[in-house]
């Protein structure tokens, strides 16, 4: 019957995509009186674009999700019910059916404070709690069900920590960080028009390849197959909001979308049990967040906008710069500008009198860097195709090269 489930929740995702492509022109207007709407800076009209519209798509993929409740747990063999009683047999999958509950309350929670953050335009230290909050249920019932904190070691220290090691609670920290720093990631690599919706997009479809391998090989059949059924309505969602995003952007997504889709990648990767490769398909936000890090922990001075600027004369976009003098650096933060300039990994201009220009420490900035003034289209298309040459990356790392690491 899993072929069957698979298929409805497909069926379901499909309805779910015309429906978000139905209503997302509709609640335009909508947002906009609600003054929900930001300008498009890197256009010449500046146009007001309605904002925060990644809440609709994420109730539009609870509502997907609340239909197909029934569907695992009606036809799979183990949840049919029982013709003599009436009732649910004894093999019912009361775990596999808290799992997707608690899910689908993490995610919900998630849009709620996401959209909490779009109006109330909070502080980076709430971004970084308003995760762990919405993780709470997550770990909460993974404790209850599994409570398993033991990890494979690597085959370079078995000698020294045994094939296994249990890390406790440390367990628990490393999940809730997981959370934090999948919203956040995609939030950080963001601002120009299609960019969170496309990186989410090819994380997803990366996501859906690896379980349709991993069923294929019969591994952690029922973590994968939970996987699965939460990224077609999220990958289906996603592709309705993507038509309106990209370029030129008509609607904006919000800070909800990211913490949507951050939170959707944590549940699945965390209940599906493939945190360490749901890690690796995010390679380049975490390249843009060692990037960031002088300006992030404030050891570079860094703006609160980092976009890079738009030269409506020639339609281009150019790095972003921030000012500051060189004495104002910490040690800390010369010796990381010393070593990104050694790479040649920023621009450095000094001043006659004191002041130092650089870029902001950002991944589209650096894509700038590296190419010169860009189109904010052929910026974005960029990008997604570095998260596609991510995607494979980590997919060699995952099966030729893991065998190195652990055993296969």
């Amino acid at each position: 019957m899993t072929y069957i489930t698979v298929a409805l929740n497909g069926l379901i995702a499909v309805g779910a995509y015309f429906m978000a492509l139905r209503i997302i022109p509709r609640f335009k207007d909508m947002f906009i009186k609600a003054n929900l709407f930001g300008k498009d800076l890197c256009k010449r009209d500046k146009k007001e674009i309605p904002e925060s519209l990644g809440v609709l798509v994420g109730c539009v993929f609870l509502v997907a999700m609340f239909l197909f409740i029934p569907v695992p747990f009606t036809l799979e063999e183990a949840a049919a019910m029982d013709v003599e009683t009436g009732g649910k047999p004894a093999t019912f999958p009361h775990e596999e059916f808290v799992e997707l509950i608690v899910a689908l309350l993490s995610i919900c929670c998630m849009i709620l404070l996401g959209f909490a953050d779009d109006v109330l335009d909070l502080r980076w230290r709430h971004k970084l709690l308003l995760p762990t909050i919405a993780t709470l249920p997550l770990l909460m019932v993974y404790y209850v069900n599994y409570n398993s904190t033991t990890i494979i070691m690597p085959k370079f220290v078995r000698g020294l920590f045994g094939y296994s090691l249990d890390i406790g609670v440390l367990y628990y920290i490393y999940m809730g960080m997981l959370a934090v720093f999948c919203t956040n990631a995609i939030n950080i690599l963001a601002g120009i028009n299609g960019l969170e919706v496309g990186q989410s997009l090819i994380v997803a479809a990366s996501i859906l390849i690896f379980n349709a391998i991993e069923l294929c090989l019969g591994h952690q059949v029922d973590g994968h197959k939970f996987s699965v059924y939460l990224m077609l309505p999220f990958l289906a969602v996603s592709l309705a909001l993507w038509k309106y995003n990209k370029y030129p952007s008509q609607v904006f997504v919000g800070d909800t979308f990211c913490y949507f889709a951050g939170m959707t990648f944590a549940v699945v990767g965390i209940l599906g049990h493939f945190s360490k490769t749901l890690i690796l398909f995010f390679l380049p936000q975490i390249i843009n967040f060692l990037y960031s890090i002088p300006q992030l922990f404030k050891f570079v001075p860094c703006p609160r906008h980092r976009l890079p600027k738009y030269d409506p004369q020639t339609d281009l976009l150019h790095i972003s710069t921030t000012e500051f003098r060189k004495d104002e650096l910490n040690i800390l933060g010369k010796l990381m500008v010393t070593v990104l300039k050694t790479f040649k990994l920023i621009t450095w201009q000094e001043m006659p009198d004191g002041r130092v220009i650089t870029n902001n420490f950002t991944l589209i900035n650096f894509v700038l860097v590296v190419f010169g003034p860009v189109h904010e289209r052929v910026v974005t298309q960029m990008l997604m195709g570095v998260q596609v040459l991510c995607s494979i990356v980590a997919f060699v790392i995952r099966y030729p090269l893991a065998s190195y690491v652990y055993d296969t």
